[in-house]
């Protein structure tokens, strides 16, 4: 991506919220544009959601 800053100069990030408001939403697609997963990588739909209760 030609757009994405150098993951060296992120520092903190804090997402407050509501409950259902799309933070774990969020936080995912920040992980993926960020690079964190390689191309070939198989990543679950909502990565910080670990339980079923969650993903409902």
């Amino acid at each position: 991506m030609e757009n994405t800053i150098s993951n060296n100069r992120i520092r903190n990030l804090a997402i407050i919220a509501h409950v259902d408001h799309g933070k774990t939403t969020l936080v995912d697609q920040l992980f993926r544009q960020s690079g964190l997963f390689r191309e070939n990588q198989s990543v679950d739909e909502r990565i910080m959601d670990s339980m079923d209760l969650e993903r409902e």
